[in-house]
């Protein structure tokens, strides 16, 4: 379809791959105006995409241990030269969207979150959440120096070259299982920055039959992962998050959360009486799953990458939630210069 555009088959395309957004453009056409390139940006809601942790496992139970590896994604080297600094960070549970937690928390999501007060993490009252962020070198010597500390708090040092558990003696090993091969060029360099930790992670990529069951029955270590989000959440949550979901295959609780203010903020999500109280409680639940470092925020688009021929009129008012292609029309003016 690409082709076909450039050849003027096609009037227009919505273009899905960085690359190509950042190559496969440079035409007389895109030069001269004839052939526009645009980036719109939106509101759509983006959800969190990630490394997920399965913290069924026991060496990622502890979530000091969790947030240590987290260091070891170079976001910003890997938006740089895979992803020709395209995408953004993943920072939320409900990215891209009013639902999306900011700040510290106040008025009616402070109230909500006071209830569970020193059940959750203190840093939900005092600081937002924000991953870790690189120079885009791809030299993370201090990431990795903060990364030993936490790990060194809780239990681990390196032993041979091997970060092991000191009170057991058990190596840290674990399997990252994926089923899209073009997906290894995000991983592998995470796994080479693992292994500056002493990490041995292996990365394996299965056919979708086998992912699926091995899904469905939480038979993984990590794994890459998204959870959609609306901008209505509901009952869906507790399929993500709520413990009674932890232990049903096929469920989206991937990472095996059982934790009682998630419950409840899940409920909360759920019996909101109004939208103001619906925002509030996806804030609020967003700060608990954010600060259990439960994942290893990737990245997101927060933009429609198009391409067309100069021969159309638009409404002045571009859409929030989409191209809203179907709401454009013929310019006979425009469509008498491509010509």
């Amino acid at each position: 379809w690409r082709e076909a555009l450039k050849g003027g088959d096609v009037d227009f395309f919505r273009e899905n791959t960085a690359k190509d957004w950042a190559t496969a453009y440079d035409l007389p056409a895109v030069q001269q105006g004839r052939l526009i390139k645009e980036l719109i940006p939106n509101e759509v809601p983006q959800g969190m995409q990630s490394f997920v942790f399965n913290t069924r496992r026991e060496i990622f139970a502890d979530r000091r241990v969790r947030e240590a590896l987290g260091y070891a994604f170079d976001f910003e080297a890997t938006n740089a030269e895979i992803f020709y600094d395209s995408y953004t960070r993943t920072r939320s549970y409900f990215a891209n969207s009013e639902l999306a937690s900011s700040g510290l928390p106040a008025g009616e999501e402070l109230a909500i979150l006071e209830e569970y007060r020193g059940r959750i993490p203190d840093e939900v009252f005092t600081a937002e959440f924000a991953p870790p962020v690189t120079d885009g070198s791809g030299n993370i010597r201090s990431g990795l120096r903060a990364a030993f500390a936490l790990l060194k708090e809780a239990g681990w040092g390196v032993v041979d070259g091997t970060l092991t558990d000191v009170a057991t003696g058990v190596a840290m090993e674990f399997e990252i299982l994926l089923v899209n091969p073009g997906f290894e060029r995000v991983v592998l360099p995470y796994k080479e920055n693992l292994a500056q930790l002493g990490v041995t992670a292996t990365v394996r990529t299965v056919d979708t039959a086998q992912y699926q069951n091995r899904m469905d029955e939480f038979d993984f270590d990590m794994v890459v992962a998204s959870w959609g989000q609306s901008l209505s959440p509901g009952n869906e949550q507790r399929d993500n998050w709520h413990s009674e979901f932890a232990d049903i295959d096929g469920s989206r609780n991937y990472i095996g959360l059982k934790h009682p203010a998630v419950d409840a903020l899940v409920g909360a999500i759920i019996a909101a009486p109004n939208r103001a109280s619906l925002v509030a409680a996806s804030r609020a639940l967003d700060r608990v799953l954010q600060w259990g470092y439960y994942v290893i925020p990737q990245f997101y688009l927060d933009a429609f990458r198009i391409a067309y021929w100069d021969r159309f009129g638009r409404p002045a008012k571009q859409p929030d939630y989409a191209v809203g292609f179907s709401s454009w029309w013929i310019d006979p003016a425009k469509e008498a210069r491509v010509r």
